[in-house]
């Protein structure tokens, strides 16, 4: 298996290997934002590179769809492209985790017949109702899902975390990268570094008696937390979360 350099990715001392993909970016509208302006904001995915194979956790913004596409304004980035950047070929990707099965995270799902495809058994339901999603990345010839309730061990040191509030059926991926802790791979669970930051902090004044009013956070925190991630990564950020010390 192709090892490529780990100084591209999060990984090393004998764990798996983390690395951005950057799939381009999209103009989420003011209306949704909750500003008086559009944002601009990355797609990120990201290659696992592991002593079982290799995995790819989302895989872009999808097209198809020219209403999306007026509403979002995407520049998309090939995933074939951002592959071969890092020495990979998609036909040896062996396993697809989606995050959820909004267009921007499952747009290079197609790309990948027969290979399995990790998602929480409600976040496919909800796609497959149709109305949520663009249908043909769902519903795609040679399409394989493995479907599951909560969490997963895929392989020694990967793990798939329930994290639901963005959909019901969000998940995450948490990977053991070698010493100094795993690497969360937060997807959409929070849109912003900034803003899983202020839901750890809302929980650990919580946890120290601190009186309300305090800000909602989501109940999985405690679990993340208690598993100690040195690095959280995002979606739609570049920025990434790191634990104070001291």
């Amino acid at each position: 298996m192709p090892r490529g350099d780990e100084h591209h990715g999060d990984g090393g001392g004998g764990g798996a290997v983390v690395v951005p993909l950057d799939l381009g970016y999209f103009v989420r509208p003011a209306d949704e934002a909750g500003l008086p302006y559009p944002r601009v904001e990355p797609a990120v995915a990201y290659l696992v590179r592991h002593p079982d194979g290799l995995l790819l956790f989302d895989t872009g913004i999808g097209a198809g769809a020219p209403e999306a596409d007026a509403r979002y304004r995407p520049r998309r980035r090939s995933l074939t492209g951002a592959l071969a950047a890092v020495g990979v070929r998609t036909g040896e990707i062996d396993l697809v985790v989606n995050c959820h099965l909004h267009f921007d995270h499952c747009g290079g799902n197609p790309l990948f017949p027969g290979v399995p495809i990790v998602v929480q058994r409600a976040e496919l339901a909800a796609a497959r109702a149709g109305g949520y999603t663009i249908d043909a990345l769902v519903g795609f010839p040679g399409a394989v899902y493995e479907e599951i309730d909560g969490e997963r061990v895929l392989w020694p040191g990967v793990r798939v975390l329930p994290t639901p509030g963005h959909t019901e059926g969000h998940q995450s991926l948490l990977v053991e990268t070698g010493p100094g802790g795993p690497v969360l791979l937060a997807g959409q669970a929070y849109d912003f570094a900034s803003e899983y930051t202020a839901a750890v902090l809302a929980a650990r004044a919580a946890a120290d008696g601190v009186a309300a009013p305090l800000p909602p956070y989501r109940p999985w925190i405690g679990r993340i937390t208690g598993l100690a991630p040195r690095r959280v990564h995002f979606a739609h950020d570049h920025a990434v979360w790191e634990p104070s010390h001291g």
